[in-house]
């Protein structure tokens, strides 16, 4: 037996007001005067002096502010990585990803793809990456992804909906401010908390479970019913301990994997573009059969906090749209042997994904 030699973010500072000390973090990491600081942010921030005067710009730094409606491309990835190519004469000193799952993972694949050569389409996939990437940062401004921590970088390609998973795609720097995460729409907040719960289900629940994956995934549980169905938390703690549920849930399937509902889930948002983290939500409303106890208490957490979620998206689509997905879904392999073992295809046929995605 091979075990796996996981790296792991080797530096992290969680406290509020953490994201004051980010100049001091990075100054030490400016190559020179002609090596910028990429800042990628979601552009929800712009205009807000709030985050924006203490981004830490000096020399040629430069901030791209980046829509996270929809999930980031390996087209996208590519266009930024040719644009910071040909507008520098060095290689950053750095790229700074600020915001949800969506612009954190686009700073991780762009941190790999200017060191690495091609198109990211072609690292899609596991263990792909040769070359370091360039030194990167992480800072959530939104809990529950766990892309703060995580191996992988989910990006949407020309033929597929894959992470690039690899020992040179996690941050070597995240800082953890829950302050950041004040101002999240109720609705986000949900989606993107429920990722983090289901991250535990899938987890816990799954074939490749050990004691490592086990302790982090029961504490990111714990702290999301806390969270979701208990009232006695204050906002900030609320805050505190979400943020703390990312990471541990992150963390969780770093010696595991996530399972059905993210299986399908990238089905979705490949096809209809649909956002992750309420994909994740529509999807497992309707896997009783494979999680009953975490989505009976799915659907109590959904009730408490009056969610509705879009009924009826697969409803039009044609028999080619649904060969779509059901292709994406069943090409996401170890997704599927975590959920259900090394015969999960005596189970997960074309006919039963259908059959789910018509549910939706």
């Amino acid at each position: 037996m091979t075990y796996k030699n996981f790296p792991m973010v080797s530096k992290v500072v969680f406290g509020r007001g953490s994201f004051n000390q980010l100049g001091d973090i990075l100054s030490p990491k400016r190559l020179n005067v002609k090596a910028p600081f990429i800042y990628i942010v979601d552009d929800v921030f712009q205009g807000n002096s709030w985050v924006t005067s203490r981004i830490p710009l000096a020399y040629d730094d430069k901030i791209y502010y980046i829509s996270a409606n929809e999930e980031p491309k390996t087209s996208q990835v590519d266009d930024l990585v040719e644009e910071i190519i040909l507008n520098y004469k060095a290689l950053p000193s750095g790229i700074i990803g600020i915001g949800g799952g969506t612009i954190l993972d686009l700073a991780k694949a762009v941190s790999i793809m200017l060191t690495n050569e091609g198109e990211s389409k072609n690292y899609q996939g596991w263990d792909l990456v040769k070359s370091p990437a360039i030194y990167h940062v992480g800072i959530p401004t939104i809990s529950g992804t766990g892309a703060e921590v995580s191996r992988t970088t989910v990006l949407t390609g020309p033929e597929k909906k894959l992470g690039i998973n690899s020992d040179f795609t996690p941050f070597d720097q995240v800082v953890l401010d829950p302050e950041l995460t004040k101002d999240v729409p109720v609705d986000q907040w949900f989606y993107t908390g429920m990722d983090c719960y289901i991250h535990c289900i899938e987890s816990l629940n799954g074939t490749f479970l050990n004691a490592f994956s086990k302790s982090y995934g029961e504490k990111a549980y714990d702290l999301c019913v806390e969270l979701f169905l208990d009232n006695n938390l204050t906002e900030e703690e609320a805050q505190d301990k979400l943020m703390m549920a990312s990471w541990h849930g992150g963390m969780s399937i770093a010696y595991s994997q996530v399972g059905v509902a993210h299986a399908m889930s990238y089905g979705l948002g490949y096809l209809l573009g649909t956002k992750h983290g309420i994909g994740n939500c529509i999807v497992f409303d309707h896997l009783e059969e494979f999680y009953p106890d975490g989505v009976k208490l799915f659907k109590k957490m959904k009730d408490k906090h009056q969610i509705k979620l879009p009924q009826g998206i697969c409803s039009k689509l044609s028999d080619k749209e649904f060969d779509i997905m059901i292709d994406v879904a069943l090409s996401l392999e170890p997704l599927w042997e975590n959920a259900l073992g090394k015969h999960w295809q005596k189970t997960i046929t074309r006919s039963k994904l259908k059959e789910l995605y018509l549910k939706m």
